[in-house]
């Protein structure tokens, strides 16, 4: 009998449950969305029962579509977005909605242990600067506003193990998902002092228990499984932080290859044989003990282009949504005209945030009275890979790489796919499989059920490069000296992004 493997992803707007074959290939994908709140300015939530039912149903609906019989699971393995909090009490129930990534409600914590010169020391003991969405931010918010509910928690979580804990009845965290607050960056485990630094000593209490990715952590329970379709006892690896996951879905599992996740953050990781602290990265646990993942993100990538999309091109949307293609498919002659003329447009892609410190708005430059939306749209994509730019350029200046592996909503589309090559100015790696942080996951549950016997080797085995697009040097020349001027323009807004963030407040 075939077995299989199944990935559980649960990313910030879409739960996807994937099967796989033991070679990698896509059997059958479940997708349920979970709906984002925004109950006050600041608070991005969702609600803990409403995101597992997502999950379960995604399950159900891929083992339905791929007619999959649940005795055929070899494993699970589990993916969630990083960083933001799910609480649970000493019953293990919710305790209060789940916290996402997009959250900025602890920007006072994060300014306050800045001017008290915790970043430093943070940087030094944990290899990263919290950002306001990391749990400890998140629980210092909750220790100072919310004191009740503080008092009550009984395990801290992240997405992904809340899942986790609603289909095994155990509470852990892998190494990924640890380090992204709580450990020590040269040890690599829960540390004392790293509680102390952030006043959170009586939380070390609710940390969970932490279990190796690729190690089970549970098997499903008999109540999971009648809500999943999966049967009851199938082991659950313990699974990876979702932009780790990604990479090893690419086969990306030992350092010298950068991975890029075009999505709603920039997301830019190279794994690392020791660790560097930097404050341009995160230095966080790798795949492995020993190992180390280097993290360059920002909050503005692919958004900055849905946003923009949806306001300039909304009949085409419709259009391509009713026709069950591509936006890009349907815009593509358009785009590719304003690509052939000259334009001086430029764009800033801080919709949501951005790599620095000052509060800084998105902005478009140089428009004149001929330029048309195809225009402004080529501004909105190079803007977003010059982003990412800034951040390859911080990894690499310490850590060579020769080439990436691509993800994300840059990766759909071959046109951006080839900007990406042309703006980095290397080889750039499209994975064969559309949902490679699931992939990882499954991988996980590979390894943890001794279909691989690891993941480099699983990596071999299950993960293929769909197309490669290298740069042209040409083009390549073209994009460094717009680079720099879009440089340039950000060092010229420093002083007045300030002004403008408060005139945005003063006429709210």
């Amino acid at each position: 009998m075939e077995k299989y493997l199944l990935g559980l992803d649960s990313g910030s707007t879409a739960t996807k449950a994937v099967v796989f074959d033991t070679t990698g290939r896509t059997v059958a994908v479940g997708s349920r969305r979970v709906e984002q709140r925004q109950p006050r300015a600041r608070h991005v939530e969702r609600d803990m029962e409403e995101t597992w039912a997502a999950a379960s149903g995604a399950i159900r609906d891929a083992l339905a579509r791929g007619k999959v019989s649940a005795s055929t699971i070899a494993a699970v393995g589990v993916t969630g977005h990083g960083d933001g909090l799910y609480l649970v009490d000493q019953h293990d129930a919710p305790l209060g909605p789940g916290i996402l990534s997009l959250d900025s409600r602890a920007v006072a914590v994060r300014d306050q242990w800045r001017d008290a010169g915790v970043l430093p020391r943070a940087l030094a003991l944990t290899g990263q600067q919290p950002y306001p969405y990391a749990a400890v931010s998140l629980l210092k918010w909750i220790q100072l506003n919310e004191p009740e509910r503080y008092a009550k928690i009984g395990h801290v979580l992240f997405c992904k193990d809340w899942l986790r804990l609603r289909l095994t009845g155990l509470a852990a965290t892998d190494p990924t998902e640890a380090s992204s607050s709580f450990t020590d960056v040269r040890t690599q485990q829960y540390s004392r002092e790293v509680l102390d630094l952030y006043g959170l000593t009586s939380i070390g209490r609710a940390l969970p228990e932490i279990v190796p990715s690729t190690v089970s952590a549970g098997r499903v329970t008999a109540q999971a499984a009648a809500q999943t379709g999966l049967m009851e006892g199938t082991p659950v690896a313990c699974g990876l932080h979702d932009v780790t996951s990604s990479a090893v879905g690419m086969g990306i599992t030992e350092p010298g290859v950068l991975s890029i996740t075009a999505g709603t953050f920039s997301i830019n990781e190279i794994l690392s044989d020791r660790p560097q602290a930097d404050p341009r990265w995160s230095c966080r646990n790798g795949t492995r003990p020993g190992q180390w993942m280097n993290m360059s993100i920002s909050p503005a990538s692919s958004s900055n282009v849905d946003w923009f999309m949806r306001e300039f091109f909304a009949h085409e949307a419709q259009q391509a949504e009713q026709r069950g293609c591509s936006l890009f498919d349907l815009i593509e002659d358009e785009l590719q005209i304003a690509f052939a003329e000259p334009s001086s447009v430029m764009f800033h892609p801080f919709l949501f945030g951005s790599p620095f410190e000052q509060a800084a708005s998105a902005s478009f430059f140089g428009i004149r009275s001929w330029h048309r939306r195809a225009h402004l749209a080529r501004a909105v994509l190079e803007g977003m890979i010059f982003n990412h730019r800034y951040h390859v350029e911080a990894l690499t200046s310490v850590f060579p790489a020769k080439r990436a592996g691509l993800t994300g909503g840059g990766s759909a589309s071959p046109m951006l796919a080839q900007m990406f090559a042309d703006v980095l100015g290397m080889p750039i790696d499209i994975p064969d499989s559309q949902e490679a942080s699931a992939l990882g996951a499954a991988l996980c549950a590979g390894v943890s059920a001794g279909v691989f016997v690891s993941l480099p080797e699983a990596g071999e085995r299950a993960c293929r490069i769909q197309r490669t697009h290298g740069p042209d040097p040409e083009r390549h020349g073209r994009f460094n000296e717009v680079y720099e001027l879009y440089l340039q323009l950000i060092a010229n807004m420093n002083s007045s992004w300030p002004a403008l963030d408060r005139a945005a407040i003063t006429h709210s």
